[in-house]
Formats: C-alpha cells, sequence, structure tokens
C-alpha cells in the first residue's frame, strides 16, 4: 500500500467540478512559485467529490490549500453556522463559497450536506477532519458519511512542508466499511509533514471502535 500513497503524488490532471477563473489561476500559480512551493497529484474526473484536508497544523494552511485549488482551477464549498450567512453579510459568505449549516435541525449536518450534494450539479466541499489545528484524539467523521450517503468520492488533499509540496491524491467512494477506509486514509497520509508535526491529529475516528 505504500506505492499507493508515492504514486498518486505525480501528476495533476483535469478536472469535472467547479471551475474557479483564470485570474485565481495566475495568482496562485505566481503565490506558489514565489515560496518556491510544489502543487502535485491529481483529481478524479467527477462532478461531485470531497476534500478532506490534512494534516491541519497551522493558520497558514488555509491559505495554502485555497492557492492549491486555484492552480488546480478547483472553485471549493466550505460549510458555516448559519447564523453566518445573515444579512448583511449572507450574500458575501455564500460567493465565497459557504454552505449554510443549521447545526439544531432535525436532520443533522451529515443529512443536510447530503440533501446538498444530491440538489447540486456540481459541487466540491473542503473539510478539514481534524476539526482543529490542535491536537485532538480523533478526526471528525462526518466527512466519511456525507461522502458514502451521497456517493461521491472522498479525495485525500494535503500540505507537506518537509517537501514544500502541495495537491491531491488517494481517491475513492467510501465502502461502508470504515476500518477498511481509514486504513486506506492513513497509509496515504503516513509519510506527510504539517508545518507543526506535535501538533497533528491521530487519524482515526470514533466509528472505528
Amino acid at each position: 500500500m505504500i506505492c499507493e500513497s508515492q504514486s498518486m503524488r505525480n501528476k495533476k490532471v483535469s478536472h469535472n467540478g467547479p471551475t474557479s477563473g483564470l485570474l485565481k489561476y495566475g495568482f496562485g500559480r505566481l503565490w506558489m512559485w514565489l515560496i518556491r512551493w510544489k502543487v502535485a497529484g491529481e483529481l478524479p474526473a467527477a462532478e461531485k467529490f470531497i476534500i478532506v484536508g490534512a494534516p491541519h497544523t497551522s493558520n497558514w494552511d488555509f491559505p495554502l490549500a485555497l492557492v492549491t485549488c486555484y492552480v488546480f482551477r478547483l472553485k471549493i464549498a466550505w460549510m458555516g453556522k448559519h447564523t453566518l450567512f445573515k444579512k448583511p453579510f449572507g450574500g458575501f459568505m455564500r460567493s465565497l463559497g459557504g454552505i449554510a449549516i443549521e447545526r439544531d435541525s432535525k436532520n443533522g449536518i451529515v443529512d443536510q450536506m447530503v440533501e446538498k450534494f444530491n440538489n447540486s450539479k456540481k459541487l466540491v466541499v473542503a473539510i478539514a477532519a481534524s476539526g482543529t489545528r490542535k491536537k485532538s484524539d480523533y478526526w471528525k467523521s462526518g466527512f466519511y458519511w456525507i461522502a458514502h450517503k451521497a456517493q461521491v468520492p472522498i479525495i485525500c488533499g494535503y500540505l507537506d512542508y518537509s517537501r514544500k509540496e502541495a495537491g491531491f491524491g488517494l481517491s475513492f467512494i467510501p465502502s461502508g466499511d470504515i476500518k477498511n477506509d481509514m486504513d486506506r486514509i492513513r497509509n496515504f497520509y503516513f509519510d506527510i509533514n504539517g508545518k507543526h508535526p506535535e501538533l497533528a491529529t491521530a487519524i482515526k475516528v470514533r466509528d472505528e471502535e
């Protein structure tokens, strides 16, 4: 399985997901050139998928992840508490890719996102599965169950500060066997280092236990 995690970071290909503009593409390329980072990997030929971003250990992760998406000309969405989308800033938050989530809804976050995927022709949602840049015991499993119920691929996005490389790799539709699928994810990330490796959350979810 080690060869899988290594070989998947070799090339970049086009995608069928939501596309961002050429201006952002140029900005992303310039940023990465200035900081001497490489962009690698590939995205699936799918119109809808979930990107898991890891490891998340620094405030720098978000801007680096964003410009990496610019280089791939990929427009991403993110989840936010519904109160962030009230007037006068609601329109602006949505223009940035925000999806309003009602945490107290009887449908739950997973079901709300599954409905969003089912009702969208093209949608890519980025999720930091650890939920925090500080060390924690578990990843949050919502990303997995959203992808499983909506039957969309999970894509492993990464920021490897030791190699100065950012990109996308392992891609699969969850089988429902969460232990086996998480083993694949762990294998992919086994040699990838965040900015502060000591703060990295263990790649496991409570649902495995």
